[in-house]
């Protein structure tokens, strides 16, 4: 027994030194990163081939074209990064040619300008995604297929947890000193609430929140690792700007204390928008928006972009080419489908299918902003 112990303390001694796990960003090296990158601007990316994660990325799916021609559509415009969601079945799956897969997708970014933000799990929508072909979008129905990751069975069985832990070290390992991407972002909306939308799979709330705050801090633990020169972040989403961080959820802060750079996400009015960003000063590192822009419901182009380049905080909106996730139909598209008739609006998107804006100005707002864009 104990010859065991000591090869098993030697077996462990030679883990870490072969992994070593990193301390977070200062805030001096957060903003030392921050001061070198450009005025971050671009969407929320999937291709209007894809209804979810899993259907962009499989290999019998996989359209290297389409995102090529509408990465040039951002380029066009000024964009310079996207967010874009991985899936841990697809590790899984194919470890190999997923790894392949992200190298041309990442080729094809850069032939553009475009450094992505890549998002490793995801709690939103459907808590039940599964490998192979997806069903087609429920017509009329925002973000009708898109899949949680990892999946409620998965969250829920701790014994799955050491495969995601390959999965988050494989990816990030495998890309920890590329340039070509900007950053890693751990979790959209941790401990989502889908019970309203998927009331026979989803996890009950408590326990949901309960799981996501145990694993959140070692998923960010797993990153560190791998020794990334991209900083790693999670995007809150609830912040109430009356209260301090202490008393913030849980969830919310352990998003705070792990991330590198400070992410969030705000579908309000300017004036949220604006106090939100003076909150979240208070921690002294760079601040960026990963989610915004429904127009529906006070936030534009017209109002966020503007406070985004004074405040030199990086915009991020939902959408950019309407296709299968269908997200241009509002939320409450779930309880009321359009299938009768067209919103008034879009909700999100900036594109059709064909690379026609949804409104010109918007386009060119975001080219007179950026300075980078050009007219095709």
């Amino acid at each position: 027994m104990k010859l065991k112990s000591t090869l098993l303390s030697i077996l462990l001694l030679c883990a870490a030194v072969a992994h070593p796990q990193t301390s977070r960003w200062s805030e001096q090296k957060a903003n030392d990163w921050y001061a070198q990158q450009p005025w971050l601007v671009g969407s929320n990316y999937i291709p209007k081939s894809a209804i979810n994660e899993l259907e962009m990325w499989q290999q019998a799916t996989f359209d290297p074209a389409q995102i090529d021609k509408e990465l040039g559509w951002a380029e066009a415009m000024g964009m310079n990064t996207m967010r874009v969601f991985l899936h841990d079945l697809l590790w899984q799956q194919d470890s190999a040619g997923f790894r392949q897969r992200i190298d041309q997708f990442l080729t094809i970014a850069a032939r553009h300008h475009i450094r992505p933000l890549l998002v490793l799990f995801d709690s939103c929508w459907d808590p039940l995604p599964q490998l192979g072909p997806q069903h087609a979008p429920v017509p009329g129905v925002h973000n009708s297929g898109w899949v949680q990751s990892p999946g409620a069975k998965a969250l829920a069985d701790t014994s799955q947890y050491p495969r995601l832990k390959k999965y988050v070290q494989g990816v990030v390992g495998a890309f920890a000193k590329d340039d070509r991407i900007l950053g890693w972002d751990v979790w959209n909306e941790p401990g989502s609430d889908q019970t309203g939308n998927y009331p026979a799979t989803e996890l009950k709330n408590k326990e949901k929140v309960a799981r996501v705050a145990a694993l959140l801090p070692q998923a960010f633990a797993w990153a560190r690792e791998m020794n990334a020169t991209q900083p790693l972040t999670s995007g809150v989403y609830e912040v109430d700007t009356s209260r301090d961080e202490s008393a913030q959820d849980e969830l919310e802060r352990i998003q705070l204390r792990e991330s590198d750079v400070i992410t969030f996400h705000n579908y309000s009015w300017p004036e949220s928008f604006k106090i939100e960003i003076e909150w979240l000063r208070k921690f002294h590192r760079p601040v960026i928006c990963t989610e915004f822009m429904a127009r529906s419901v006070g936030s534009t182009f017209d109002t966020i972009l503007p406070i985004a380049k004074q405040e030199r905080v990086g915009a991020i909106n939902w959408g950019f080419v309407a296709g299968k996730t269908q997200t241009y139909y509002p939320w409450e598209s779930w309880q009321h489908p359009y299938v009768r008739e067209q919103p008034p609006v879009w909700f999100h998107e900036v594109l059709h299918p064909d690379g026609q804006p949804y409104r010109q100005a918007e386009v060119n707002l975001i080219r007179e902003l950026t300075a980078r864009g050009a007219k095709p």
